[in-house]
Parts: structure tokens; C-alpha cells; sequence
């Protein structure tokens, strides 16, 4: 791993270069984890011509989830507590005789911006903007694998939940045992806080789990996630409390999971990202479903689990080869409930077989 990381520190300095300052100073703990190999709390990773540092507020701990510095990079730890690792990073450049440093002046408070400033005053301070996140996008196959065992892992404490007995317990009882089988079964711990949703509560994106206990004929929508070395997926499925589904329910999930399927297929690469979210929405869209839609079909996922690129209506740019997204449409429908399919994918070619489908557990409706 050690070459793929320094190939990824190269390839930034090769857009630091082409914007007229040959450093950057990183701040974004994804971005640092992506060019380090490892992200400690309160980091900052310096990136100039002849040094590569990681500064570090505290003394390295051997945490797993974190990950292990590149051994290319060079570990500085600061002398005493309290200090800003960016900030003293920034002063090194300075020391080093560094003339500029590009900054991640979306991630850095006015604060900070101002304190680096302040510690370095001959340094020029450009922005590096999105860079990092642009070279994130496109995933090699150690990422890729990664994403593919948290979606293992995802896969397999869902369907450990299903064949338990759900009636009667609460929301927020079922997410906690997803999160606990999340780590049991290998994670780092969940990608994002586990959504379950029933009754009325169905199919709302982002529901927050209440006590509200499962009842006969409740849809039940859930929404989980795998963190895997720091690599995170997500899977949404929605199924039916009881022993048969009531025919609005049938429908609303044949459309939903019409809308996804539309989706999954439209992942080629080349293909614009606003074009996904078309091929989702227009099938919701023509049942008149147009106002209860979300934002967007779908995102990209990594060690972030919303990265770019966005599918949504107003995105701009076209999807390659081995971006990882999902496509998750869904339709709440006030006092009644809806339904979220959600599945983590990766794009290939028609020649690779195409879309490549991480979450495998079964989109079937099932009554429970």
C-alpha cells in the first residue's frame, strides 16, 4: 500500500503544481486518511517537494479503526496538549523555507485560517480546494474490496435482524442490535447512525429511531451501514410486518422498486450523473409522486459515506469507471408510511458485466 499512497501524494502535488504552489497543507481527516493511510484526531498532513508530514496533536495509538501512517510520511508529534496540528504545521512550512502552502480553505474556520497566518506571515496561502476530494472519486481495487466486505458485513446483521422476532420491539431497539452486529460480525462500527423506521415513520430518509414498537402491518424501512478500514457502504431495504401486505403497499413497493431498478441500470460510465437521477425519478414522477421525492437518487460513498459525485437533478458531470454510489430512491406518504430501497454499487463497463452490486440482500418484499 505504500506505493498507492505515494502515487495518490504525487498526483497532489501535480494539481498543487499546475495552480502555482508546490505544498499543500491537508486538513480534511477523510483527505489525510486517503493520502496517509491513517487519519489521528486533530491531524494535519503537510505535502511539500522533499518531506511528506503528519502532524499530530497527540502520540500516535495503535487504533486499527484509524489506520497506520504510510511509512513514507513522517510522523511529528506536538511537545504539549492543546495545540492545533494545523497551525504548528504551518510554521514548519514556514521554518522549512516553504513560499507557499495551498489550503483546504473549505474545511479550515476563519479562526484557524487566521492563526496559520499568523504563525507563518511570509507564507503565501492559496486554496486547494476540492482537489483531494476530485482524485477520491474514482476508487482502485483495494478500495473497492474494502467497500465490498462492509457491504458483507451490512448484508449479513440484516439478515440476522429478519429472522429474529420483530413484533413489539422498538425502532430504536432494532437499530442498537444492528449496530452491535455490525461490529460483531468484523466492522469498524456503523457507517452512519442506523435508521429504522415503522408505520408512518416508513421510508422517511435519515429517520431517527423512536420507540415506536413494530406492529402487524407496519412497513419497516431500514437503513444501515459497514465502516470497513475506514471505507463505508449502505443498504436500505423495506419490509412488510405480517403475514400478507395490503395491495397499496404492493403497489408503492413495485413502483419504488421500479424507480431503483431504472436507476441501477442507467450506471454506465459516461453516463451523466442528472441522467441516474432521471431514470429514477421520471418512473415516480409519472405515478404523481413528484412532490414527496427526495433531492437526490443516490451518492457516491468511500471513506466518507457522502461523497461526490451527487445524483441529483441539478449535478453536473458524468460517471467512470469504478465510482462507488448508491441508488436509493424512495416515497413517504404522510400518516401512511412509504418505502427506501437503497443499495451501494460500483460502475462498470458492459464489458466487465456492468454495475457491480455490493449490497446482495434480497429486494423481494417480504412479509416478516
Amino acid at each position: 500500500m505504500s506505493e498507492v499512497y505515494a502515487t495518490r501524494r504525487a498526483r497532489l502535488r501535480e494539481r498543487c503544481n499546475v495552480g502555482g504552489s508546490p505544498s499543500a497543507l491537508v486538513t480534511r481527516p477523510a483527505n489525510i486518511r486517503y493520502l496517509a493511510g491513517a487519519s489521528p484526531q486533530g491531524a494535519a498532513l503537510l505535502l511539500s517537494k522533499d518531506d511528506d508530514v503528519l502532524v499530530c496533536a497527540d502520540p500516535l495509538e495503535d487504533r486499527p479503526a484509524e489506520g497506520r501512517p504510510d511509512e513514507g510520511v513522517r510522523v511529528h508529534t506536538l511537545s504539549g496538549p492543546g495545540g492545533d496540528a494545523a497551525v504548528a504545521a504551518a510554521g514548519l512550512a514556514q521554518a522549512a523555507g516553504l513560499d507557499s502552502v495551498a489550503l483546504e480553505e473549505h474545511h479550515l474556520t476563519v479562526a484557524r485560517h487566521r492563526a496559520i497566518r499568523s504563525v507563518a506571515p511570509r507564507l503565501r496561502l492559496t486554496d486547494l480546494g476540492g482537489a483531494v476530494e476530485q482524485l477520491r472519486v474514482v476508487k482502485d481495487e483495494e478500495e473497492i474490496s474494502c467497500l465490498r466486505i462492509g457491504a458483507e458485513i451490512a448484508d449479513q446483521a440484516l439478515g440476522e435482524l429478519l429472522e429474529s422476532i420483530l413484533v413489539g420491539r422498538t425502532e430504536r431497539h432494532l437499530a442498537l442490535e444492528l449496530e452491535r452486529r455490525l461490529v460483531d460480525h468484523g466492522a469498524d462500527g456503523p457507517a452512519f447512525a442506523t435508521s429504522v423506521a415503522t408505520g408512518p415513520n416508513a421510508g422517511r430518509r435519515g429517520h431517527r429511531p423512536t420507540d415506536r414498537r413494530v406492529e402487524e402491518g407496519d412497513f419497516l424501512s431500514v437503513c444501515l451501514g459497514a465502516t470497513y478500514r475506514g471505507y463505508r457502504c449502505e443498504i436500505g431495504r423495506t419490509f412488510v410486518i405480517g403475514t400478507s401486505p395490503a395491495d397499496w403497499q404492493i403497489e408503492l413497493y413495485d413502483l419504488v422498486f421500479a424507480a431503483q431498478r431504472a436507476g441501477r441500470e442507467s450506471l454506465t460510465p459516461g453516463t451523466a450523473y442528472r441522467d441516474v437521477d432521471r431514470a429514477a425519478r421520471q418512473v415516480l414522477d409519472s405515478a404523481g409522486h413528484s412532490e414527496r421525492l427526495l433531492p437526490l437518487t443516490g451518492h457516491g460513498v468511500g471513506l466518507e459515506i457522502d461523497e461526490d459525485p451527487q445524483l441529483s437533478p441539478s449535478a453536473m458531470g458524468k460517471l467512470d469507471a469504478c465510482v462507488p454510489v448508491t441508488v436509493e430512491p424512495g416515497v413517504h406518504l404522510p400518516g401512511r408510511g412509504g418505502v427506501r430501497i437503497d443499495d451501494t454499487l460500483v460502475v462498470r463497463p458492459e464489458a466487465d458485466g456492468g454495475p457491480e452490486l455490493l449490497t446482495i440482500t434480497t429486494k423481494e418484499l417480504l412479509a416478516l
